[in-house]
């Protein structure tokens, strides 16, 4: 039944209208299965602005190009990223970049750029290129292999070796009560990522919250333990380079500052370009033809490592990867939190407000994309560029202030594997397969997309 959110709107705007749902999971359930289909019915039925109940609380949907742009622009600073996202993963990525807001946000993020310099970048692919050659020399041939949680493992490994200069496979990083290996530290991800979405959102031992938060203290233990090192010696890699860097006043990070924002860089730098590699690969092996035009692109680099310089010349690539990130985008939606009345489309928002920017949603509107199910990379090549409709159109890396800060890392480090991959191999997989999705947390194949790899 349609309701209003509130009926006391002032200053002539206009309520919200939605629906509570289900009583107590509310709109939980479908949102998780099915998320295109549920924010179609939301928007086809109230409209932009709507509100629903999901995840045991109230939040109001900013659907569409307008709303996601008022909300991302945030132009009279009524939205709190941080606000927003502390529901969610608080405990887990507490006082991560994507938590912080306005004059501090801004402070963290001008002194965090120093770690993202087009030298350091040039840095982390020089470090990245011989560790992706490593990860993908044993790969099995002529077999089925389940394509994610590969990407996972290799994406782990380039985090660490990039983010912190070491090898969990050696169990450098690791000691003790900690356990040893990339596997131990990949399970404290998965954990502090999934409890976001967790049912129960208190400690109950065994179940997803506790375990995000019991993955949150080896994730913390692990870096304070390597800090003073990376304080004392410097070096080429992320970790030392968010101690060593400094704003143009000479502030720095605090110890606390760098482990919270490696925890959070590296659950980004390996979870989102995880499951990009992953849509990618799929796409390529459904689209044989398209694997052909962007091998012979690589080949002509006539080098199995691509350079720095040599990224930008992987335009075919660049295509596909923009059009697997708006197929399948790694964060399907962004959070947000009024800090004061405010209005939306001309709706009133109490101060209070939780509020989710879908860009999933977003991504797959017919009203922006022709055919938007369609695997069509050339719709971003400059003839069409049909991301150019609006300028909140495709937002695999949201926008705003908030714009991620690691985007040409996320794409050097897509496009370095790819490269290798495709100049080594050649995949497919079963005729008629079509990916099945995990929306629990990120998007994940819940049968982990089984590839054939052939040497070429």
């Amino acid at each position: 039944m349609r309701t209003s959110y509130l009926t006391k709107a002032s200053g002539g705007l206009l309520p919200v209208p939605g629906e509570s749902g289900p009583p107590v999971i509310g709109h939980t359930l479908h949102l998780m299965r099915d998320p295109l289909h549920w924010s179609r019915y939301f928007y086809d039925r109230y409209g932009p602005v709507a509100w629903t109940n999901t995840f045991g609380i109230r939040i109001v949907t900013a659907g569409g190009p307008d709303a996601a742009e008022r909300v991302l622009v945030n132009r009279d600073k009524a939205f709190s990223n941080g606000g927003g996202w502390e529901y969610f993963i608080g405990p887990f990525f507490r006082r991560g970049i994507m938590l912080l807001d306005f004059e501090e946000h801004l402070q963290h993020r001008r002194i965090m750029q120093e770690a993202f310099t087009r030298e350091r970048l040039q840095s982390y692919l020089g470090t990245m290129n011989p560790a992706i050659a490593g990860g993908l020399a044993g790969l099995p041939t002529g077999r089925p292999l389940r394509a994610h949680p590969m990407f996972k493992k290799l994406t782990l490994d380039l985090a660490t070796r990039t983010f912190m200069g070491g090898d969990l496979g050696s169990g450098d990083l690791g000691s003790g009560d900690l356990g040893s290996g990339a596997d131990r530290v990949n399970a404290a991800f998965v954990d502090v990522v999934r409890a976001g979405t967790a049912y129960v959102r208190f400690p109950v031992p065994g179940l997803r919250w506790s375990r995000g938060l019991r993955a949150r203290r080896v994730l913390e233990e692990l870096l304070r333990g390597q800090l003073p090192g990376k304080r004392a010696g410097g070096g080429d890699d992320l970790f030392a380079a968010l101690c060593q860097a400094r704003s143009e006043d000479g502030e720095r990070f605090s110890d606390d500052d760098v482990v919270n924002h490696m925890i959070f860089l590296l659950m980004a730098a390996h979870d989102t370009t995880t499951m990009t590699l992953t849509t990618m690969t799929y796409y390529l092996a459904r689209h044989p033809h398209w694997q052909d035009r962007v091998r012979a692109e690589s080949l002509a680099l006539g080098s199995p490592a691509a350079g720095f310089g040599d990224l930008d010349r992987l335009v075919c690539l660049d295509l596909v990867m923009k059009e697997c990130l708006r197929l399948v985008t790694p964060l399907q939606a962004m959070a947000r939190k009024t800090v004061r009345d405010t209005e939306l489309l001309g709706h009133f928002l109490p101060a209070g407000t939780m509020l989710s920017v879908s860009q999933h949603f977003i991504h797959h509107m017919p009203e922006l994309w022709p055919q938007p199910e369609r695997f069509d990379p050339e719709r971003f090549a400059e003839h069409r560029r049909e991301d150019r409709v609006h300028a909140y159109a495709w937002l695999p890396f949201g926008g705003g202030v908030h714009k991620c800060i690691g985007l040409r890392f996320a794409a050097l480090q897509v496009k370095a594997v790819l490269h290798q991959l495709l100049v080594g191999y050649r995949w497919t997989v079963p005729g008629g397969y079509e990916m099945p999705l995990d929306y629990t947390s990120m998007p994940t194949p819940s049968d982990g997309l089984p590839v054939t790899f052939h040497r070429r």
